[in-house]
């Protein structure tokens, strides 16, 4: 996958991954890379070996400022090349993109084989950080390329002229068919070609992770190596114990929209104490569900007119979602994006032919002025929120920007994600949308509040158990719990247990249904996901208390309070200059993880739950081995021959989406 010689390095596998250090140290060591920077081997190919010189604190941080002053336009050529790249998948694109690649590539590698030099055990705390961010500055798994092409390439056919992708064919399927036999089809077919081939291909992988992690970062596994970018031991305890004081909300969630299925399908597909069937959850993987609330809205007749209708009666774009999301941010006394935003973003999927990674991406160039987004967007109210999400990372990068290199970057994976999701929550409200001029002014009333919360919750409540799931099923298999030949098994168990969820047909050995699922083809460490599902209510909490408002949690709308913005800013200025914990007590005044303001948000809603569910059975251990009647098939599976990509860029592709992936709404 990574060509070894001097002269056509693949950087996008080098810059954005862990194999990038090894390699420029193996091509370091093999005199493959030259002292090409005057500034560099002028100042530093002697020293650098010098044994005195490795305790000198003061050339440590010369070496580090000659770094980030070397590096900025580098990176700036790097990350106009690839984006170029993303937004037009061509062999051209890609070549040129190597061009701008390989310089970065050498001096990234150069500068990590000299700071290894250094003993920094005596040095300042401060120091001592740069250089840990320096060595691990790129903690983002690489994805294998099979998976990576297969899962890109992937199409489920109907007929030979009808072959449908994931995004956005099949994604619809699963959102808005009420088609029983049509669910199943989209969802037991996508599986069928995107992850059964791939089980030989993610041993693979996990080897290789687990090889990496051992030999060049000392941690037990993968996992153990993914884990520590969150510098605390016990991630694993703090996670599950977390989950376990947001699961009896979860649970009650399910009671409630288990018998809202079981009347809509009936008792042959729901069994009204069991678990539910993965594919009637409204998209392809049951781990949100706002795309079944008119299936439970509890008070249809006092409907409102639904978001997604009046953007289009608008006659928006998704440019527009942005700058509305822009106004927001700005109505905080927080930073405007560059013009080069604007004239340079991808906000919609062009409708020239070209190829494009479609996925939604915030792009930072790390230069301290290029800042963008790539997305194909769609008018819909999920795409609207996406927007402020997207728009949240970039006010991220704005505000790290004048941190060193390495410590442009969230606190910690999770708060990287939390940040627009916590400013969703304000955008979400039916106030809000009514401040805007996008909806009516809301009533005052129970049932409306109810509305709105259950909505929300089948978003941030029905998420939490897959968004724990997926790593601690990963964990397993790194730590060599999980064998090969229980990986299917060992998924669905996760899924029975946390989830309350089953498959519509009985798997086997033959299956192999995890991934279907893009960040696990990629490597993508997902519990960031769940975390930030957490911790975007504390954030939000706390600038509910500086804007000063008063009232129920849910109904906070932070817009145009200076107060929120400013604390929200000396959190974001950090970026991972300190341990999360200093950036948590500075915009929460804790400095531990809490579940207490996601409690206090949907508490309205759990009080309500347990009373409509007062005759329901709370969980599905009872009838843990139902199973569903086996649905008609409508389609033989079959797939198209997409082709068009080479290995090589498949596998960009996913190194691109695995960082870059959009969090909250759409992980």
């Amino acid at each position: 996958m990574v060509q070894t010689w001097c002269h056509s390095v693949v950087v996008p596998v080098i810059v954005h991954t862990t194999a990038w250090l090894i390699f420029a140290t193996f091509l370091r060591e093999s005199s493959c890379l030259e002292d090409d920077d005057a500034s560099y081997s002028a100042s530093y190919s002697a020293s650098s070996y010098d044994s005195e010189l490795s305790f000198n604190e003061s050339a440590a941080l010369e070496l580090l400022d000659h770094f980030n002053e070397n590096v900025q336009e580098h990176y700036g050529k790097y990350y106009r090349g690839l984006f170029a790249y993303q937004t037009n998948l061509t062999e051209h694109n890609r070549e040129a993109m190597s061009l701008v690649a390989a310089p970065l590539g050498e001096l990234v590698g150069d500068v990590t084989f000299r700071a290894e030099r250094f003993n920094t055990t005596n040095f300042a705390p401060s120091t001592k950080r740069r250089f840990d961010a320096l060595l691990y500055y790129s903690q983002t798994s690489s994805s294998d390329d099979s998976m990576t092409r297969r899962f890109v390439d992937a199409r489920l056919c109907k007929s030979p002229d009808v072959c449908l992708s994931l995004e956005p064919d099949l994604t619809r399927i699963m959102a808005e068919s009420r088609d029983y036999d049509e669910l199943y089809w989209a969802w037991d077919g996508w599986r069928s070609v995107s992850g059964a081939p791939s089980k030989e291909d993610f041993n693979h992988f996990v080897e290789q992770r687990n090889m990496m992690a051992v030999w060049y970062y000392g941690r037990e596994d993968e996992g153990d190596f993914q884990r520590s970018k969150y510098e605390v031991d016990d991630l694993d305890a703090q996670v599950v114990k977390l989950y376990s004081e947001l699961e009896p909300l979860y649970k009650q969630l399910h009671a409630y929209a288990r018998r809202k299925l079981y009347k809509f399908y009936g008792p042959d597909y729901i069994n009204p104490k069991g678990p539910l069937p993965a594919h009637l959850l409204g998209d392809m993987w049951g781990q949100i569900w706002s795309n079944i609330f008119n299936i439970v809205d509890p008070y249809p007749t006092n409907s409102t007119r639904r978001l997604t209708s009046v953007l289009r009666e608008k006659n928006l774009k998704t440019i527009d979602f942005y700058r509305i999301a822009e106004e927001f941010f700005t109505s905080l006394g927080l930073l405007k994006a560059p013009h080069s935003f604007w004239n340079e973003s991808m906000f919609e999927k062009p409708t020239d032919g070209r190829d494009v990674v479609c996925h939604a991406s915030a792009w930072d160039f790390k230069n301290q002025r290029d800042f963008r987004v790539s997305m194909c967007g769609d008018i819909t109210s999920v795409h609207f929120l996406v927007a402020h999400h997207e728009m949240g990372h970039i006010q991220y990068y704005m505000q790290y920007a004048d941190q060193p290199v390495e410590f442009r970057d969230g606190a910690n994976p999770a708060f990287q994600e939390a940040v627009g999701d916590s400013l969703a929550l304000s955008v979400s409200t039916p106030e809000h949308k009514a401040a805007i001029g996008l909806l009516p002014s809301p009533g005052n009333d129970s049932e409306s509040d109810i509305r709105f919360l259950l909505e929300t919750a089948l978003i941030n409540v029905a998420y939490l158990p897959f968004g724990i799931l997926v790593d601690l099923w990963r964990w397993e298999i790194y730590a060599n719990k999980t064998k090969p030949e229980d990986y299917n098994k060992r998924w669905w168990e996760l899924r029975l247990k946390y989830q309350g969820v089953i498959p519509p047909t009985q798997r086997t050995d033959e299956h192999f249904d995890p991934p279907s699922k893009w960040h696990i083809t990629t490597g993508t460490p997902y519990v960031r996901y769940f975390l930030s599902n957490i911790i975007q209510f504390q954030f939000h909490k706390a600038l509910c208390n500086a804007s000063g408002h008063v009232g129920p949690l849910f109904k906070c709308d932070i817009y145009r309070s200076k107060e929120a913005g400013k604390l929200l800013s000396d959190m974001l200025k950090l970026g991972s200059s300190e341990h999360w914990s200093v950036a948590m007590e500075t915009i929460t005044g804790q400095t531990e993880m809490s579940s207490a303001p996601f409690l206090e948000y949907f508490q309205p809603l759990l009080e309500w739950l347990e009373k409509e569910n007062e005759n329901e059975t709370i969980g599905w251990d009872e009838m843990a081995d139902w199973q569903p009647k086996p649905p008609k098939l409508l389609y033989s599976y079959s797939t198209s021959a997409c082709t068009r990509t080479s290995s090589v860029i498949s596998a960009i592709i996913g190194i691109i989406c695995a960082l870059w992936c959009t969090p909250g709404l759409l992980v």
